[in-house]
C-alpha cells in the first residue's frame, strides 16, 4: 500500500495507552466541509506490530474546527478491536474518509486493557491513500 506523508495520521506509532494519532491533517483552508464531493476517499488503517496486552482497542475518526482539537467529534469509529484480532498485517474496517468532516481530522486510539494489565507492544500505521483494493487489472 503506498502512503502519502502528507496524508499519514500515524506511521508506526506505538500505542500503549490512549492516544491522539501523531498528526492530523488539514481538510478545508476555509469553510469548506464535504471533502470528497460524493467520491469516497480511501482510508487505510493497518496494525505494522502485533499488540501484546491489552483487551481491546477502538480507533475513532475525530474532527474539529482548530488543530488542538479542543471538541473534537467522532465521526467513524471501528468498534472495539480484541487483542486476539490486533495482529501485523490486520487492516481496520474503516475504508474511507467520512463525510460531514470539520476543518482538521485525526485518529484517537481508545485502549481498554484488564484491570490491573498494560500494553507492552502495539503500532498502526494509518493515513489517506490512493486506493484499499489488493487486486490489479491489467489496462
Amino acid at each position: 500500500m503506498l502512503y502519502d506523508k502528507e496524508n499519514l495520521f500515524s506511521e508506526n506509532q506505538a500505542i500503549t495507552a490512549d492516544a491522539a494519532s501523531t498528526n492530523i491533517i488539514q481538510l478545508a483552508k476555509g469553510q469548506l466541509k464535504e471533502v470528497a464531493f460524493g467520491t469516497p476517499i480511501p482510508l487505510r488503517i493497518q496494525v505494522t506490530e502485533t499488540f501484546t496486552g491489552s483487551t481491546s482497542v477502538e480507533i475513532k475518526v475525530q474532527t474539529d474546527d482548530n488543530a488542538a482539537f479542543s471538541s473534537p467529534t467522532t465521526v467513524a469509529t471501528t468498534g472495539a478491536i480484541s487483542n486476539g484480532t490486533l495482529k501485523a498485517g490486520y487492516v481496520a474496517s474503516l475504508n474511507f474518509v467520512p463525510k460531514g468532516n470539520e476543518k482538521y481530522m485525526r485518529l484517537y486510539y481508545d485502549v481498554t486493557v484488564a484491570s490491573g494489565g498494560s500494553i507492552s507492544a502495539g503500532k498502526i500505521t494509518a493515513g489517506i491513500v490512493a486506493g484499499n483494493s489488493g487486486s490489479f487489472h491489467n489496462m
